[in-house]
């Protein structure tokens, strides 16, 4: 979710050619990764087969047939090397989820997303924030990440952020290992514990900051960024393998890395270079609503109503699906010198809703 989630799943022609790999099944298999049967016995499925794989992921991460809504809800924190953690905000948010498989056995996948910051202590969406750093109050940039659709083939994908030049990232690295043809299979790190499955899906990104030093002094923290998400997904064994049901319960630790949010305006501060970290849980499978927190609910169905639903179509794009462009497009440049064109795109709330053409908020 920002995340967070979804975003990573959504590949542009670009990214699909950056990311081509083929196919094969015994990389895995050798590293001794995957605890559960190695092979597909009479009534059971293959969990080393791609195609079993990718049923299983959209089925974790989604829906199939009708839409569903996830949440993930946390805290985030600022370390400063040799400092403790410092807790700055909560970081919530929601994601609507369909998956289908096509005709080729390739996984789709939809998604609409939010991502809000919340009070430490009363859990309410911030409009703006005060920085213990700084001593200067910011206006709070929220996420939305519109109508993102992706489609992920029986081999693990890499993912192109950034410009020409950056390097693509493999998903899942430290727990895909390629085959002796150095392929790279679509196969997850499944474990075992009783009837619980337990899954992880990693990727940690360094590219080049959309949100340019010479343009945004402020909001930028330099040239480069390096996000990471981490999640550790457990579902029910028997749920998940049953072809009856659209979706599973699932549950998940959500933990990410990177360079301070834009928003909170931390460059050309002796504080550029500080790591922020989160932790949050994230969950889906409750019918309707009950997966979103209240006040989180309650604010979208006011804000951002579009954002509890999903269109009928299946167009691949994901122009938003980094945070840091989307912060880019739309929050006018800090220096008004700075060449800048805006999106067209519609910011429901927060910072970048209320822009001025060629001014800064």
């Amino acid at each position: 979710m920002n995340s967070s989630f979804i975003d990573h799943l959504a590949l542009n022609r670009r990214e699909l050619l950056a990311g081509s790999l083929a196919f094969g099944v015994a990389g895995l298999a050798a590293k001794g990764t995957v605890p559960v049967a190695t092979a597909a016995t009479p009534g059971s499925p293959d969990y080393l087969d791609p195609a079993f794989n990718l049923y299983a992921f959209g089925k974790i991460w989604s829906s199939y047939e009708e839409p569903c809504i996830g949440a993930f809800h946390g805290l985030m924190y600022v370390r400063m090397p040799g400092k403790r953690m410092i807790p700055v905000f909560g970081y919530t948010g929601t994601g609507v989820l369909l998956s289908k498989i096509d005709e080729n056995g390739d996984l789709w996948v939809k998604s609409r997303e939010t991502g809000y910051f919340t009070d430490l202590e009363t859990g309410d969406i911030l409009e703006t924030w005060d920085n213990p750093f700084t001593g200067k109050t910011v206006e709070v940039f929220h996420f939305y990440n519109d109508v993102l659709v992706g489609k992920i083939g029986k081999e693990i994908p890499k993912f192109f952020m950034g410009e020409a030049g950056d390097t693509p990232t493999l998903m899942n690295e430290g727990t895909v290992f390629p085959d002796k043809d150095g392929r790279y299979p679509f196969v997850l790190p499944f474990q075992q514990y009783g009837d619980d499955l337990m899954m992880s899906w990693d990727y940690t990104h360094e590219h080049t900051n959309p949100v340019r030093p010479e343009g945004w002094p402020r909001s930028s923290t330099g040239p480069r960024i390096t996000p990471s998400e981490h999640f550790t997904f457990q579902v029910n064994k028997y749920e998940l393998e049953d072809r009856d049901l659209n979706t599973c319960r699932m549950t998940a630790g959500f933990s990410r890395l990177s360079e301070c949010w834009p928003f909170m305006e931390m460059g050309g501060t002796k504080f550029a270079d500080v790591t922020l970290f989160g932790r949050m849980h994230s969950h889906k499978g409750l019918r309707a609503y009950d997966d979103v927190p209240p006040k989180v609910l309650a604010y979208i169905e006011k804000h951002a109503p579009d954002y509890l639903a999903l269109p009928k179509h299946w167009n691949i794009g994901n122009k938003r699906v980094d945070t840091w462009k989307t912060y880019a497009l739309d929050v006018p440049p800090e220096n008004p010198d700075y060449e800048w064109s805006p999106s067209d795109f519609v910011v429901p709330s927060g910072k970048g809703s209320l822009r001025v053409l060629g001014r800064a908020n």
